[in-house]
């Protein structure tokens, strides 16, 4: 099933999202509280636009996009929003919108807008695979349930473009080594090629950040015809939900944040404590098969790290055969590993992956990794990646070192060798061509509405204590999930869907304490 994946590094921002280095240049300021306009009227337009909705064949990027818009009763349009918000009489770029009406609309509530992550998930995508989900209860009963593409992603217009198909797929199969010249070099072509390929280039690419999705989330508000949003977000969601809640605190009517980023905390911190989720995620995964027979690294957890190292080492010379004339790389291995420490119920598809790379098969961890990079059974990706960097490098500040922080990584997931997924951020956004926007920081919020924030205690990629740590800074609600997987809403937990549900629709916040089993 697509969509969980989909939510875990749409929303975490991939394993490598918290990465910045130790010592950085001097921060940029936060985002803007509001809409900058040279003039009170430059944006009139925009926010007063009419969507003009229609079938969505027309916004599919690739097969599995034109799939889930095929889903019955999803319509979908264009939001038209300035380039740059600075100069909103300039040039305009349009963000990808698709909804499902609410079937009740006797008692219909409004629009609830939806983001799964990333940065770089396709919120159009993500909502038409969940629509069928939601009908039965009171978001599909009672929400128009929309889902928007973030600027340069999906369906939006332009895209952020870096690699082609056939490069991704060589970078994966690389094995560039763990030395700091290999990083920086691939970083820097990467980032070079980014500014090339993006139609608008360095402008496009310095209006990225979630400083500018948060402004296009409040037009995208306004033209649904809302006098405040009710919005849902997961992972790299919450971020864009928090941030909005910080500029326009009194356009709020809900805000569900699954998977929180803890918006104050330092990256160092904020790195180590992501590493060290994955090596408790990997460790559980080895206690848990250890216990039955067939486990593929054995009957000691103990050992389990060292076994995995044994087993992927040898395809840093020797790439395993898949059967599709495709091989499975040292790279893709791993990529494949984290992929399945997401959720617990990917667990038994990963031992019968490792099970069979003993035999020289890699079919199974490479279909894991390709889930991770979102590439279709035509050999075409999403621009989850190119647009995830393109996020990341304007919303943090640039590394002076890359070298410690990829350092510190490897020491809080050495199971993981040095093979870990997008270690190179940290190198590509010190070559990035345009500088941040925007920093970690404490938000500073008056008056809205308080969230709702759901965190689970064995989360991998955004740490329990980071819901914990938002739940406050908002004084909002918190819903603890005890388990090991990433984001818990509308997984079929009913404990934690009866508790979100209940918020969304009439602002009750669950008792303090309230605790759900995964």
């Amino acid at each position: 099933m697509r969509f969980p994946r989909r939510r875990r590094l749409l929303a975490a921002g991939l394993v490598a999202a918290a990465l910045t280095a130790c010592t950085t240049q001097t921060p940029a300021p936060p985002p803007s509280p509001s809409p900058v306009a040279a003039d009170a009227h430059a944006l009139d337009r925009f926010y007063d636009q009419q969507l003009a909705w229609g079938d969505c064949a027309a916004y599919a990027t690739g097969q599995q996009s034109a799939d889930a818009f095929r889903t019955p009763g999803v319509e979908c349009a264009r939001l038209t929003v300035p380039l740059d918000y600075a100069n909103p009489r300039g040039e305009t770029i349009t963000v990808g919108v698709l909804r499902h009406k609410a079937l009740d609309p006797a008692h219909r509530i409004g629009s609830l807008v939806m983001n799964p992550g990333g940065p770089g998930g396709s919120g159009m995508e993500a909502a038409a695979r969940l629509a069928p989900t939601v009908s039965n209860n009171a978001i599909g009963l009672r929400f128009d349930f929309v889902g928007f593409d973030p600027r340069g992603v999906g369906a939006s217009q332009p895209r952020v473009r870096c690699l082609t198909d056939a490069e991704r797929d060589a970078e994966r199969a690389s094995n560039p080594g763990a030395s700091d010249a290999a990083w920086t070099g691939q970083a820097t072509d990467f980032a070079a090629k980014c500014a090339q390929r993006t139609e608008h280039g360095d402008a496009m690419l310095a209006n990225m950040g979630t400083r500018d999705v948060v402004k296009d989330l409040d037009v995208l508000r306004a033209a649904l015809g809302e006098a405040k949003l009710s919005y849902l977000g997961y992972s790299y969601g919450t971020q864009i939900g928090y941030s909005y809640a910080e500029a326009f605190p009194e356009r709020v009517r809900a805000l569900l944040l699954d998977g929180a980023i803890d918006p104050a905390a330092n990256d160092p911190d904020s790195l180590v404590a992501q590493g060290a989720g994955f090596s408790r995620a990997f460790g559980e995964f080895a206690a848990e098969c250890a216990r039955h027979d067939g486990c593929a690294l054995g009957r000691d957890p103990a050992k389990a790290a060292a076994e995995f190292q044994n087993l992927v080492q040898p395809l840093v010379g020797a790439p395993a055969k898949t059967g599709d004339g495709r091989h499975l790389s040292y790279r893709d291995a791993i990529t494949g590993v984290v992929e399945a420490m997401y959720s617990s119920q990917s667990w038994p598809f990963l031992n019968t992956g490792l099970g069979l790379l003993r035999g020289g098969d890699g079919s199974v961890l490479l279909r894991l990794a390709d889930g991770y990079y979102e590439r279709d059974a035509d050999g075409r990706y999403s621009s989850l990646q190119d647009a995830y960097y393109a996020v990341r490098c304007v919303d943090n500040p640039r590394a002076v070192d890359p070298a410690v922080s990829r350092q510190r990584m490897a020491d809080a997931a050495p199971f993981l060798g040095w093979g870990r997924p997008d270690q190179g951020e940290l190198d590509v956004c010190a070559s990035w061509p345009v500088p941040s926007t925007s920093q970690p920081h404490r938000p500073t919020v008056t008056s809205a509405a308080p969230p709702l924030v759901i965190s689970t205690t064995g989360d991998p990629v955004t740490p329990y204590q980071a819901g914990v740590n938002l739940a406050n800074v908002f004084r909002g609600g918190l819903l603890t999930v005890d388990g090991t997987q990433h984001t818990a809403f509308l997984h079929g937990n009913m404990c934690v869907d009866v508790a979100g549900l209940d918020y969304l629709v009439d602002g009750s916040q669950p008792p303090p304490g309230t605790r759900c089993q995964a």
